[in-house]
């Protein structure tokens, strides 16, 4: 009989070759369905963002709601003010300043004249870049109106 000697080299070798069908075996059964559970879970978003439609902003808020909301606001501020060692602002009194305020018109957007110079200017510049891709020009005065209308309802 011959003496067997077996180098370090070739038991890693032997370790290598018997490990890779074990582990192909394991993956095909073990691991196959994990990549249809990445993304999916507890904290999953399994539906799209919603979209905002072109005919209507968001749902009205009820006065009570806006009055929490902003009680909220100046309450956080307050609290930073504080943290930052300044004054904080009276949270009831600026409450009812906003409250008694009359609410900005529709259309005080359109009022602003550098806005609605600037907003034509990046539809000039956005004009001239559809140009040079070959595609159609928008039309100025109609795409500006959009614009500044999808920013009046950007607040809300």
């Amino acid at each position: 009989m011959l003496p067997v000697a077996l180098t370090n080299g070739d038991v890693i070798v032997i370790i290598v070759i018997a490990a890779i069908p074990i582990g192909i075996v394991a993956f095909i059964l073990g691991a196959g369905n994990a990549y249809d559970e990445i993304g999916k879970g507890m904290f999953a978003l399994d539906h799209d963002a919603p979209t905002v439609s072109d005919s209507g902003g968001s749902a009205p808020v009820s006065g009570e709601a806006h009055e929490a909301e902003l009680r909220q606001l100046l309450e956080a501020k307050a609290y930073r003010q504080s943290a930052r060692g300044e004054e904080p602002v009276d949270v009831d009194a600026e409450l009812e300043r906003l409250l008694s305020e009359p609410a900005a018109p529709t259309g005080q957007l359109h009022q602003d004249r550098q806005l609605v110079e600037e907003v034509r200017q990046l539809v000039i510049a956005r004009n001239e870049r559809r140009l040079r891709q070959g595609k159609d020009p928008l039309e100025v005065e109609a795409e500006v109106a959009r614009q500044l209308r999808d920013l009046e309802n950007l607040g809300q």
